[in-house]
């Protein structure tokens, strides 16, 4: 691509990006040994910068501002911001921005940070996204899902009941420890020049992990190690580094445990076949054999992690049998019997934390006043339980549903109690419901339990990119 052309437009850039990222894709792809060493001019390059600036202004923090106080939605017209973008990265002037922490509350009381980059920062991660992501999507294992393209929780979810209900009965859960803030950045960067040998573009990389925190109390601190959530270039860059456990676990998986015969092999020597699903930092392994060899790769998970910096949590990383049951990825995923048979089935249901966070958005929503119409109340219930049910209709959840369908009737009911205090329950019914659920100026509230629930589709090793065709499904 030549540097030197106008800017386009989006319609015209996004052509121009996808035909690169395919070539980078399979170039990776047939050559795993390969290193990229002239990938800066494609980080400049105009279209890359106009389909990074689109995805920056479009994603839902585009109202946030980092340090620099200026939100993306507030630009307008992007073009000389991106031309002097695309100035100072040609003269290898640009330099990241500290990062603006924002602390966010978590479940269990305790806090997390996010770090907030600044706009022009912002744009030439995604641009660096566009560049490095194609080329690390080859190597990548097919047993990690988070934050990569075409992949879902739910096939994580799948994965995990496909070999639940073939005798994989024993559960790794584990837990890192701050994975986000830990990560080795000499570990880092040296798997990121096994691929890419073009040193300005690993400067940048370098530069956006050394770019430091400025606190909310308006200090500024060095980042010595970890990658601050909340940059689009973090996930790519913790995937990155957590693809080393990947890799630990494929590569014994293919060396001892491929066929059938291999494992049936050690399963007659009292040997474990055991299969990892990864999610971003949230992972399991699936083993086969008793509990004591589940325990035994605790020790080998965190002698990889350590290569990594990372370490696992001794209270959160747990062994348990899949008849006990484990929530991840907000499901709860437990063998049980089937109600009226005495057979044995693996199911999967919206957990209680995940059913309780759900309730907890809902009164937080009922509690905003009454001052505006009901109407307006709907939509934002609407667009939380719309997500929410989704999420999950791949599931045994039509219970579930229908309780929380009863639940947001019955907060809906009390708060246009609280709206119209004098209002008789006739008076309520007459004016705001239609055929039993409550609906104003066309706004009706969203049937929980009218939702379907189907079984998700097991998609194996098929799982496409958005670069090449859909792969032939590989035996297990």
């Amino acid at each position: 691509m030549n540097t030197d052309e106008p800017w386009p437009d989006l319609s015209e850039a996004w052509p121009r990006v996808l035909r690169m990222q395919a070539k980078l894709h399979q170039w990776a792809t047939d050559s795993p040994e390969r290193r990229f060493c002239d990938l800066f001019n494609l980080v400049a390059d105009p279209a890359f910068l106009v389909v990074a600036w689109h995805r920056v202004r479009g994603n839902r923090g585009a109202r946030s501002a980092g340090v620099d106080g200026v939100q993306p939605s507030s630009i307008v017209f992007g073009e000389g911001l991106l031309a002097g973008l695309r100035d100072d990265l040609k003269a290898r002037s640009f330099r990241p921005l500290p990062v603006r922490e924002r602390m966010i509350p978590k479940a269990n009381g305790k806090r997390r940070r996010l770090g907030i980059p600044t706009t022009r920062d912002r744009i030439v991660q995604a641009s660096l996204k566009l560049v490095l992501e194609p080329i690390f999507e080859a190597d990548f294992k097919p047993c990690s899902y988070g934050f990569r393209p075409k992949r879902r929780a739910q096939d994580a979810i799948a994965e995990i009941h496909y070999l639940a209900t073939r005798s994989y009965e024993w559960v790794l859960e584990g837990d890192i420890t701050a994975c986000f803030d830990e990560i080795s950045h000499s570990a880092l960067l040296e798997r990121v020049r096994n691929r890419i040998g073009d040193r300005r573009v690993l400067e940048l990389v370098k530069a956006f992990l050394k770019s430091g925190i400025l606190t909310e109390d308006a200090r500024l601190i060095g980042t010595k190690t970890g990658t601050p959530q909340g940059g689009i270039l973090s996930p790519l860059l913790a995937n990155i580094a957590l693809s080393v456990l990947d890799e630990h676990f494929v590569t014994a998986w293919e060396t001892t445990m491929a066929t059938s015969h291999d494992r049936e092999r050690r399963r007659r020597h009292d040997e474990p076949n055991y299969r990892l699903i990864r999610y971003a930092d949230d992972f399991v392994v699936m083993v086969t054999g008793t509990k004591a060899h589940a325990e035994a790769l605790r020790n080998e998970v965190a002698a990889v992690l350590k290569t990594m910096g990372l370490r696992l949590s001794e209270e959160k990383t747990t062994v348990v049998h899949i008849d006990e049951g484990f929530d991840f990825l907000g499901f709860r995923i437990q063998r049980q019997k089937k109600r009226g048979s005495n057979k044995v089935f693996v199911y999967t249901w919206p957990s209680k934390k995940a059913l309780a966070s759900i309730m907890a958005r809902v009164r937080a929503l009922m509690k905003q006043g009454t001052n505006s119409p009901l109407s307006v109340l709907l939509r934002r219930l609407n667009l939380a339980l719309r997500g929410w049910t989704t999420y999950f209709r791949h599931g045994v959840s039509s219970a579930t549903f229908g309780y929380l369908g009863d639940y947001t009737w019955h907060r809906v009911f009390h708060w246009l109690r609280r709206k119209h205090p004098h209002a008789t329950w006739k008076a309520l019914r007459r004016r705001y419901q239609l055929f039993g659920s409550w609906s104003e100026q066309g706004v009706v509230l969203f049937n929980c339990g009218a939702v379907s629930v189907t079984r998700y589709r097991y998609r194996g090793n098929a799982i496409p990119t958005p670069w090449s065709g859909p792969p032939m499904a590989k035996a297990r």
